[in-house]
């Protein structure tokens, strides 16, 4: 039987999902060829207003690549070539699987990154993504009359982050404090549709709650960076709008582990969870888009040791 300090830490409720997924999942046929187990329609929530961040300690979860990628988002970015000049390699599995399909040339991972980082012009060719989350939150496609029934794309778009700011902080009650990466019209030209695809805020009595409503959700690798992700950003909107965090709720679609996970699942759910780590800014920038990773301070991260676990491209 569970201690009673174990069932009550918030990380307990990620690994009850975990658990269910793995023993009552519905066996199912996915796009990778891996196969899975999924459930339908989950619900987590954990309170943020105590100053910790959803970073799981039952195994190592690296939170500097969680801030640059996130950075990398807001920054609009949809080329990994400026993540790998700064170490995360996350995103290369895409771009890598297209070069080797398209040219028949067995390059190693650690090849094609160096090529990407040292040859600016193969990065645009190979290294793009197609219009994902940078793109569709920062320059959501926004078109003008070209006449004769025409139209054209104007070259900014639609800023949804800085409109989202400007909204929470002059129309707190609004019930559109929302943005998406669900852009349907461009999905076709993604390396990967969106899987933490809408957030949605509200604001009560001086604090800021937000919701993310994921579509997909690896729960053992892609999970557990979606909601440190979007712990982050719920903070940093919170700084920005001179309100207190408050609650985080995630709402997942297709809950699913991957067949080829049993000893992630294992290993996770044999371990203790140990006490969560605190967020806090080292200055407040002068908006949403200018943080650094400096400005991101975590302390108090004691983490089991990371579990090695393939990815499913």
């Amino acid at each position: 039987m569970l201690d009673r300090a174990r069932t009550s830490h918030p990380e307990r409720r990620y690994l009850d999902l975990m658990e269910r997924v793995w023993r009552e999942g519905s066996p199912r046929r996915d796009r990778t060829g891996v196969g899975t187990r999924a459930v339908f329609g989950e619900r987590l929530a954990f309170d943020l207003s105590d100053g910790t961040i959803p970073l799981l300690t039952t195994k190592r979860v690296s939170w500097k690549t969680i801030v640059r990628e996130l950075l990398w988002f807001l920054g609009g970015e949809t080329n990994i070539r400026p993540l790998l000049q700064d170490g995360v390699t996350i995103w290369t599995d895409w771009p890598l699987a297209r070069y080797r399909r398209e040219t028949g040339e067995a390059v190693t991972q650690a090849a094609f990154e160096a090529r990407i980082v040292a040859d600016e012009a193969f990065a645009q060719a190979w290294g793009d993504l197609g219009p994902v989350y940078g793109a569709q939150w920062r320059h959501w496609p926004r078109y003008e009359p070209a006449g004769e029934g025409l139209f054209r794309r104007t070259p900014e778009g639609i800023d949804q982050i800085s409109r989202l700011v400007h909204d929470i902080r002059t129309n707190p009650s609004s019930r559109r404090l929302l943005f998406t990466g669900w852009n349907v019209a461009e999905l076709d030209g993604m390396a990967l549709p969106p899987c933490h695809m809408t957030y949605q805020y509200f604001v009560a009595d001086g604090r800021l709650s937000g919701l993310l409503h994921q579509r997909s959700c690896d729960v053992g690798l892609g999970v557990p960076y979606n909601l440190v992700t979007a712990a982050l950003l719920l903070r940093m909107l919170a700084q920005q709008c001179d309100l207190e965090p408050g609650e985080f709720v995630w709402f997942g679609g297709d809950v699913h582990l991957y067949e080829n996970h049993g000893e992630l699942v294992a290993t996770q759910l044999a371990r203790e969870p140990r006490p969560w780590p605190t967020l806090a800014f080292a200055r407040r920038p002068a908006s949403i888009l200018d943080y650094r990773f400096e400005d991101f301070v975590v302390e108090g991260y004691d983490p089991h040791p990371a579990i090695p676990a393939p990815i499913a491209v």
